[in-house]
């Protein structure tokens, strides 16, 4: 897409906007199935936490994607969105065993993180297949917030404690068709994730009835020109050799799968928004958007960088600015970034905008959440309307006969 293509859809649409690019998501999916082309069977699984509007669940279901959902509700937005149920990976952390339960009665792939959980379902229901998802201990992700496989992390079952997880598939008889590992966002060390796989081959020796081995995902895409990235070319042809090496020692071939969010929508995604105010203070200019991080917390909370691009005024020249929202309080998109020069009533266009935008998305100070569209085959598709005030009270309920004021009594 062009700057031209996303101020036409502003016009047309508003904004705050969030637009996506269908060529691009098609475009990554089509990259990561190829950097494994060796592999015979290969399963991507879109993490829906990534992206969940279900037009986008539509898109991925039609390249051939599985899914990879951590609620029942994604879960259940899967199914509405065409996923078979042995297609759905349900990955949870720290749910009950109700919504386990619940999952595995729609047909998913169940994927158990604890002891305690998965003693529970194995006693129960001994006969549903069961992924189990192992923490190697290792850290191959970026910022603290979206490491997972650190030996500090909530999520898995340790490594260390795999003679106890052994001890309870083999009480309850249970059937473990899967072993798993996501070791966080942000991958940049491939030698640090093969070294983790490793650790995912050994532990699945002891299970002799696998059908697949789930590698998570985090792979790192860039987020300003010049960034670092995963080489997923470099990963894929390491990964394919070691892991058919591996399926001849364990006697059968197994499905490698990966859980692709970011890698697949973040680049596809941009966030526009209209510029209410330039503010010039004593050692900072600032311009204020319609918007703030309730619509895009992502710089704020893990101090993430999107580049700003102002696609009102591409050649105009270039001066330092602060983005900041109208959140009452710190509300930053980016500091002294050097943009071409803002006018009040530009429209600046956030990238990498697809991932974890506006799936985080609030209505804080009451503001609304904004559309969505979808760009597709050179066309644009409204996928979510806007937020209107009727929204921001579609489920409160107004108790007002609690505080209407008494009826004064007469004196006589």
């Amino acid at each position: 897409m062009n700057s031209k293509d996303l101020l036409q859809l502003t016009e047309q649409f508003g904004a705050p906007l969030y637009v996506y690019d269908a060529d691009k998501i098609t475009s990554q999916y089509k990259k990561l199935t190829n950097a494994f082309k060796g592999v015979p069977n290969l399963k991507l699984n879109y993490a829906a936490k990534a992206l969940s509007n279900v037009s986008i669940l539509r898109l991925l279901n039609s390249l051939g994607s599985g899914l990879d959902t951590v609620s029942i509700q994604e879960v259940k937005l899967g199914l509405l969105a065409g996923f078979k149920p042995e297609s759905i990976i349900f990955t949870p952390n720290g749910v009950s065993l109700e919504e386990i339960e619940e999952a595995a009665a729609l047909g998913v792939q169940v994927n158990i993180d604890n002891l305690s959980i998965l003693e529970q379902f194995g006693s129960k229901h001994p006969d549903i297949p069961v992924c189990i998802r192992i923490n190697p201990h290792v850290m191959a992700g970026g910022n603290s917030n979206i490491s997972v496989g650190h030996i500090d992390s909530k999520f898995g079952i340790s490594v260390h404690q795999i003679p106890h997880l052994l001890r309870i598939v083999d009480l309850t008889n249970m059937n473990i068709n899967g072993i798993h590992m996501h070791t966080g966002s942000d991958i940049l060390d491939i030698d640090v994730f093969l070294y983790a796989s490793e650790i995912l081959f050994e532990t699945a020796k002891n299970f002799k009835d696998l059908e697949f081995i789930d590698f998570g995902s985090g792979f790192k895409v860039p987020y300003k020109e010049g960034d670092i990235q995963t080489n997923v070319d470099e990963l894929g042809k390491k990964l394919t050799k070691r892991f058919n090496e591996f399926c001849k020692e364990y006697g059968r071939e197994l499905t490698l799968a990966f859980e692709p969010g970011k890698f697949l929508v973040s680049e596809a995604g941009y966030f526009l928004a209209k510029v209410n105010v330039v503010k010039q203070t004593t050692s900072t200019v600032f311009a204020s958007i319609d918007s703030g991080f309730n619509h895009l917390i992502r710089p704020m909370l893990y101090g993430s960088n999107h580049q700003i691009i102002n696609i009102s005024n591409p050649k105009g020249r270039e001066r330092y600015y602060s983005v900041v929202g109208y959140i009452c309080e710190t509300d930053t998109f980016g500091s002294n970034r050097r943009i071409n020069e803002i006018s009040e009533g530009d429209i600046l266009c956030f990238k990498n905008a697809g991932a974890y935008c506006f799936t985080m998305a609030s209505n804080y100070n009451s503001r609304y959440r904004p559309a969505e569209v979808l760009w597709y085959q050179g066309k644009a598709h409204l996928i979510r309307k806007r937020e209107t005030f009727d929204d921001i009270l579609n489920n409160q309920v107004d108790v007002k006969e609690l505080f209407e004021p008494s009826k004064k009594q007469t004196v006589k």
